[in-house]
């Protein structure tokens, strides 16, 4: 049986389906880094939450 490909899109819980996860997650936290950087608010305060 031959290897599914790292970078394949799966729905699931398989290796690939969470190396996409991992991936968004880690643009969500850089962005969240870099909005709280340049506005001087928080994501909270930013949407309005707080």
């Amino acid at each position: 049986m031959e290897p599914q490909p790292r970078n394949r899109w799966n729905w699931g819980f398989t290796p690939s389906a969470e190396n996409w996860n991992g991936r968004f997650a880690m643009i969500g936290f850089i962005s969240a880094v870099v909005l709280e950087l340049t506005t001087g608010q928080g994501v909270l305060h930013f949407l309005g939450i707080i």
